[in-house]
């Protein structure tokens, strides 16, 4: 195998397949009245769409660091590791699945699978740590991405330990301890992903821009302290409705104020210079990238209302939630993983017939996500109602009448799947078609 870091990638692309194709059975699960049960019932549905697109993020963004540390020079050493983290997250993958096909459950939220499928995940990124220090070395000077990136493995090693606490009886028998801890990991290991996928956009905005000096700009490594001060403690505004520590919560409500402030100026001021100089040399790389920057705008909207405590106590555990953890997952991640995804494969579309297409998917992507969302912040605010007491009306009649809601939210998916997989599949294929990646500076 000589390109590990393109076969991270189509496994990747593979996994968001997935992703959608579970996402959109478990859609149509809303519908039915007479609960399944086994592989097509909604409890494994749910996780087996969950884990498809949240490794399918983790993977990408691995995939994405080994092309781009694969241009220096490797040694024997360094090829050994690259096998080795390969070969155990391939193992954990299909471990995982296994036990979802299964029905070997036993682990908590986002990561149900049987406990023994994390043993590879976490060797996996040890191995990739020594890897990323073995290749990249400290004899020169980092960019901002390079800090981006080791943080992000380190607190996903650090983090992941943290998610595993609960098998240790002492945990299991503190509840207030217990939730507090898995809601910071859940909190935490998404921000250090995002670190790892944030580093991964700074990387693309400083090849197309042709500029390296703002990857050494103080500005940029003001987002990325805030970035690390974000992934260590904006998960508190998960837990307000926990009696844990107040400055817990007060520390999680400013820094969810601010969280991604910093990141709209840097795409604010990288699209001004790519406008200056001209420089369109990679036009979807360029849509995507520009599409992820005002996904962060609308999805900072909705956190900022979400983090109010007094609006939160009403819209956790409904819709609104899966709103914002959906718009960030594919708005955001997604985005900048489809833009690095065309940076490096660079597909050759064969005729303009071909371009005019994936033009008209790109848009009919943003569209159908932007009302996708708006279905869910209506099935989520009709819940929020009647949590709320506003409402005498019975669970059952209050979910009856988010039919039409329920209706749109299936319909736009489905438009969704078909649009998103789309640009997957014919990313997949065109990565069997290149024989040279875009790997030069």
């Amino acid at each position: 195998m000589k390109n590990f870091g393109i076969w991270l990638i189509r496994i990747a692309l593979v996994l968001f397949v997935l992703g959608l194709f579970f996402g959109h059975l478990a859609s149509e699960s809303y519908r039915i009245t007479q609960p399944k049960s086994g592989v097509m019932g909604f409890l494994s549905l749910r996780p087996l769409h969950v884990s498809s697109a949240y490794l399918g993020i983790i993977t990408a963004g691995l995939g994405f660091l080994t092309l781009i540390i694969a241009k220096m020079k490797t040694t024997r050493f360094g090829t050994f590791l690259q096998y080795l983290h390969f070969s155990l997250w391939v193992i954990a993958l299909l471990g995982i699945f296994y036990s979802y096909f299964t029905g070997d459950f036993g682990g908590r939220e986002y990561w149900e699978f049987n406990p023994v499928w994390a043993l590879p995940i976490f060797i996996s990124f040890i191995v990739f740590l020594v890897f990323y220090l073995h290749q990249i070395g400290f004899s020169t000077k980092w960019p901002v991405y390079y800090w981006m990136w080791l943080t992000g493995i380190i607190f996903f090693i650090f983090t992941f330990i943290e998610n595993y606490l609960w098998i240790f009886p002492y945990f299991r028998q503190h509840f207030i301890a217990d939730m507090t801890i898995q809601w910071k990991v859940n909190g935490s290991l998404v921000g250090a992903i995002n670190q790892i996928i944030y580093g991964v956009a700074f990387y693309l905005m400083e090849k197309i821009s042709g500029n390296e000096k703002s990857s050494y700009q103080k500005l940029s490594f003001a987002m990325y302290f805030l970035g690390m001060f974000n992934l260590m403690f904006n998960w508190g505004h998960h837990i307000y409705l926990l009696p844990t520590e107040k400055y817990i919560h007060y520390i999680a409500y400013a820094v969810s104020m601010t969280e991604w402030i910093i990141l709209i100026r840097l795409f604010y001021k990288w699209s001004q210079q790519i406008k200056e100089n001209k420089q369109f040399y990679y036009f979807f790389p360029y849509r995507f990238l520009m599409a992820s920057d005002y996904w962060v705008t609308l999805n900072l909207t909705l956190a900022l209302f979400m983090s109010i405590p007094a609006i939160n106590l009403y819209t956790h555990g409904t819709h609104i939630t899966v709103a914002h953890a959906m718009g960030t997952t594919i708005g955001i991640n997604t985005m900048i993983i489809l833009a690095g995804v065309f940076y490096f494969i660079k597909p050759s579309f064969n005729s303009a017939k071909w371009r005019l297409y994936g033009s008209i998917t790109f848009w009919i992507v943003q569209v159908t996500l932007l009302l996708f969302l708006i279905s869910l912040i209506g099935m989520g605010v009709q819940r929020a109602i009647w949590q709320a007491g506003l409402t005498s009306e019975s669970f059952s009649k209050m979910s009856s009448s988010s039919g039409n809601w329920v209706l749109l939210f299936i319909i736009l998916g489905t438009i969704l799947m078909f649009s998103m997989a789309s640009f997957f599949i014919y990313l997949f294929l065109q990565s069997w078609k290149k024989s040279k990646l875009n790997l030069e500076e």
